[in-house]
């Protein structure tokens, strides 16, 4: 059976060409892709050829988020039928390792992650009209579900993560740096857990217009109003919790400077090696904490979505045709525009 995928081949050399797929073995099941989300790393990878030191050494084929439905499905498979709506988690930790023992599956020394660049050969990832998965990748939806909202549950998943590595939030006072999908998604996430308050800081009017339907009692572009941070820096600080999801040190050390005593710092976004004011974080006894990837909080993202306890359709502002590739990566790299721009996989 054939299926068209979106390859990279190095750096701004993206192409949607024909592969072919097999039928389903054991454990397995056939999908028909139905929706996927462009990511930071997608882009990245297309842009820079790799992050950091990551580099695309052979032909990849991109994407991580993403929902499909059942076409077949191979020998001992008994929790998927024909037909059946999933969402596709992209973890495939090895289950024996040290840390996977210890409960710990996200730090797998063994993990295999669709759309990878990290190992050689790379992980090919989701971004194709069909695939043979393994069963245990998929997370069942009901019929009536949106497949597209279902794409989504692997950025839920990471900012849920993060909100469990920052305690709980209600009636805490938070901020969150960054309005890209992430910060979109963990202001959804403070607001039905309760927070008090919720400012998110970005650049771009358009994302914290999204980010204010999505939660946000109050939204500031710093890059118009660079004075607005100051208030919260007073008296050592406002806020109890922040979600740094932009990377950028001008955003780190405005967020450090507006945490109270005691106050916590999530670090979701990534980047280089970033300086960080320590003489700041350690007169008001600041907690730094780093978050990474998900584990059972992929699952609990899939049912967030489905139920609808967390509505993720604001953010998907753009969707193309896989054929259209690279017209939907020019827009996702649009932030005055774009927050989550997804593809159609389906055919």
């Amino acid at each position: 059976m054939e299926t068209r995928v979106c390859r990279l081949h190095g750096q701004d050399d993206l192409r949607i060409e024909t592969d072919v797929v097999e039928a389903p073995s054991e454990g397995q099941v056939l999908l028909a892709m139905a929706s996927g989300g462009i990511c930071g790393s997608d882009m990245h990878y297309l842009s820079q050829g790799g992050i950091g030191t990551i580099r695309v050494r052979e032909p990849i084929i991109l994407g991580h988020e993403a929902s499909g439905r059942v076409l077949a499905v191979g020998p001992g498979v008994d929790s998927l039928a024909e037909g059946d709506g999933v969402a596709v988690n992209p973890s495939r930790p090895c289950g024996t390792c040290p840390y996977c023992l210890d409960g710990l599956t996200m730090h797998c020394l063994n993990m295999r992650f669709n759309g990878s660049a990290i190992r050689l050969p790379h992980e090919q990832g989701l971004f194709r009209t069909r695939i043979v998965v393994s069963a245990a990748q998929c997370v069942k939806v009901p019929p009536e579900a949106d497949l597209g909202a279902v794409a989504c549950a692997e950025p839920l998943a990471v900012c849920l993560h993060a909100a469990r590595i920052a305690g709980d939030l209600a009636g805490k006072r938070v901020l969150i740096t960054g309005a890209g999908p992430i910060g979109v998604l963990c202001s959804a996430i403070a607001a039905k857990e309760g927070a008090f308050e919720i400012v998110v800081t970005d650049l771009q009017d358009e994302t914290l217009a999204v980010a204010s339907r999505m939660g946000a009692t109050r939204c500031i572009n710093v890059m118009q109003d660079a004075e607005a941070m100051t208030v919260f820096a007073a008296d050592k600080g406002h806020f109890d919790v922040v979600f740094e999801c932009s990377a950028a040190e001008p955003a780190i050390r405005s967020a450090i400077a507006a945490l109270r005593p005691r106050g916590t710092l999530v670090q979701v976004g990534v980047a280089g090696d970033t300086p960080l004011p320590l003489n700041a974080i350690v007169a008001k006894e600041l907690r730094v904490l780093g978050t990474f990837r998900f584990d059972a909080e992929f699952a609990e993202a899939v049912e967030a979505i489905v139920t609808g306890r967390i509505d993720v359709r604001p953010m998907i502002t753009q969707n193309f045709p896989l054929e259209q590739a690279q017209e939907a990566f020019r827009a996702a790299t649009d932030r005055s525009k774009s927050v989550k721009v997804h593809l159609i996989l389906s055919e």
